[in-house]
């Protein structure tokens, strides 16, 4: 069992929506509810509520629950059944990756999921040159987005450009490239660079509303940070008999 389930009182930020549906169980565990340092952080929602979570407690241990009103649950996964499971220290913890980019100019962005950089006018696409570890992949690259994910993000964006998604390694997506070019996977240490040819364009990470405008002949860097967050309970929150239930609209 992990040191934060056997403390007598777990410190506890609750972030998400529909949250008074879930207080209610925690008061039958031994949690403080708390903003300010926490020793867990219960993300009540989807996967953007991860994500969210995520930004606002950086590291710090997370455990994601769907909520029920838009989340139908199969019989296994009853809110409190988990929650008494995540209590006894009885989930298994998953360390996540985590995304980093940064320009020329010191500006970054991070995300668990991906990073995008993408074309800011709709009716026109962007050019790119990539390298992967100092050398040139591609002289030019013509597409609508560069979509760049780690294994658990590659489920969302990756997989509806590509179809597929990836267990190790960074996931590359170039969508709707000219050349037809789809997507590849690096290493987990390949640090990228990637200059803008023709923009202009935006980096974006995760669902994350900030955004940094790029101009032509802009270079951005991307690799995977040192730092990994521990998920407890990913297995529940993926699951495939709760994710049917939700994808064909059982409520």
């Amino acid at each position: 069992m992990d040191a934060i389930f056997q403390q007598q009182t777990i410190r506890v930020a609750l972030v998400g929506r529909n949250l008074a549906d879930i207080l209610p169980l925690l008061d039958q565990f031994p949690v403080q509810l708390v903003e300010e340092t926490p020793d867990l952080v219960i993300s009540h929602g989807g996967d953007g509520s991860l994500l969210g979570a995520e930004r606002s407690y950086p590291g710090v241990p997370k455990f994601p629950i769907r909520d029920r009103r838009q989340n139908p649950k199969c019989p296994q996964h009853d809110e409190k059944a988990v929650l008494t499971k995540l209590f006894r220290g009885e989930l298994r913890q998953t360390q996540l990756r985590k995304l980093s980019a940064t320009t020329e100019d010191g500006e970054e962005l991070r995300g668990i999921n991906d990073i995008v950089l993408s074309r800011e006018l709709a009716t026109s696409a962007i050019r790119y040159r990539l390298w992967l570890d100092d050398v040139l992949y591609r002289g030019q690259i013509v597409a609508d987005s560069l979509v760049v994910a780690t294994p658990f993000g590659s489920t969302g964006y990756f997989q509806s450009i590509t179809h597929g998604n990836i267990q190790t390694g960074i996931g590359l997506a170039f969508n709707n490239s000219m050349d037809l070019l789809g997507h590849t996977v690096v290493p987990e240490k390949t640090k990228l660079t990637v200059q803008l040819l023709r923009g202009p364009a935006v980096l974006v990470a995760d669902n994350d509303l900030q955004q940094i405008p790029l101009k032509t002949d802009d270079l951005l860097h991307i690799q995977v940070m040192p730092q990994k967050t521990p998920v407890y309970g990913i297995d529940v929150f993926r699951c495939y008999d709760c994710y049917h239930l939700r994808r064909d609209g059982v409520m």
